[in-house]
């Protein structure tokens, strides 16, 4: 298993929009999560977040990432992902 840690940044003039769809935000993580492709989610300083999933590669991780509701409202000012090789923890 290849292990993608997505950091999102989140757009300070869009907060609004951001709260109204964060329920609908965390219901796709929540059916990722039960298929067993995100590990782990939350927020990442005042203004993003943390999504670690199971994926081929970074590319494959944000293409999973596009149909979050959060994408669809323009509400993620930037996205990177990035290969991560955990040392010591449940997915090493």
């Amino acid at each position: 298993m290849t292990i993608i840690a997505v950091e999102y940044e989140y757009d300070a003039t869009k907060l609004d929009i951001l709260a109204a769809n964060r329920p609908a935000h965390r219901a796709f993580l929540r059916d990722l999560f039960d298929v067993g492709k995100l590990l782990a989610s939350g927020p990442l300083g005042s203004n993003g977040a943390l999504i670690v999933v199971a994926a081929d590669d970074p590319d494959a991780g944000l293409r999973m990432l596009n149909a979050d509701p959060l994408v669809g409202v323009g509400v993620i000012e930037s996205r990177i992902a990035r290969v991560w090789n955990p040392v010591i923890g449940p997915w090493q």
